[in-house]
């Protein structure tokens, strides 16, 4: 059984982040990334150099760099969903698919593309969080503990007991 991997066919392969972020920035520059990717490295005086320190201490940055490089600038089908969930350098590009043209980006488009992201992000806090699986507060006191027992300001403030503090803390009553 052979257990390794080809990765020959994913363009990140072989290639330092030195000459990825190069190759992007002299076909974009570093507006364009900066407006795309709103990583702060891109816009307070850039430069490779710098990028590269920064993008080699920063997992998500660099995988975010990676995926633009992958998906932009190869312009690389999506991956699939499996395939997603691994580091860019990590996926496997099927032997299909082949490196096309880089994509034509601009600066009005990625401001609509923020836009579309912000609206996504409202409607996501405004409650439609429950479509996304997560937990919604549903209009409750600040004070309520996950038991949903409350507790107003005073009881707060007054409580010094573990018996008290677990109506705060839910770990309060097993702490010494």
């Amino acid at each position: 059984m052979n257990d390794e991997i080809d990765y020959k066919t994913n363009p990140l392969h072989g290639v330092s982040l030195k000459n990825v972020l190069t190759e992007i920035v002299n076909y974009y520059g570093f507006d364009i990334l900066y407006a795309y990717l709103n990583i702060n490295c891109f816009k307070t005086n850039p430069s490779i150099d710098s990028s590269v320190r920064f993008l080699k201490r920063t997992d998500w940055a660099r995988e975010k760099v990676e995926a633009f490089y992958m998906y932009e600038y190869k312009n690389l089908p999506r991956a699939s969903d499996e395939q997603f969930e691994l580091s860019p350098r990590d996926r496997i590009v099927p032997a299909g698919q082949t490196p096309g043209e880089p994509a034509e980006l601009s600066l009005e488009d990625a401001e609509q593309l923020r836009e579309k992201r912000e609206k996504r992000s409202a409607e996501y806090d405004r409650g439609s969080a429950k479509q996304y699986g997560a937990r919604q507060d549903s209009g409750k006191s600040k004070h309520q503990n996950i038991y949903g027992a409350q507790k107003n300001d005073r009881e707060l403030s007054s409580s010094t007991s573990t018996e008290d503090k677990a109506g705060v803390d839910p770990w309060g009553k097993w702490k010494k």
